[in-house]
């Protein structure tokens, strides 16, 4: 049986695939949101720095991107 992922490998994952290009990022996001409902959260927090388009537009287009699939995205303080 394999395990779930937590919120924090299912975050690390989708940092891995906006560095690949986008890879996968779709199933990643899904997994994210499972992990976003077992440990009864209701946001998904990223570090900013570790985003391939850390500029305003960027983090912008990945909330929206985010939102569509059901994720609501925060960034944390620098």
């Amino acid at each position: 049986m394999v395990s779930e992922p937590t919120v924090a490998d299912a975050t690390n994952r989708i940092y891995e695939s906006l560095q690949a290009d986008n890879a996968d990022l779709d199933a990643h996001i899904a997994a994210l949101k499972a992990a976003l409902a077992r440990e009864g959260l209701k946001q998904a927090v990223f570090d900013p720095a570790r985003l391939a388009q850390n500029n305003r537009s960027g983090r912008k287009l990945m909330q929206a991107y985010f939102r569509q699939r059901g994720v609501t995205v925060k960034y944390s303080a620098s």
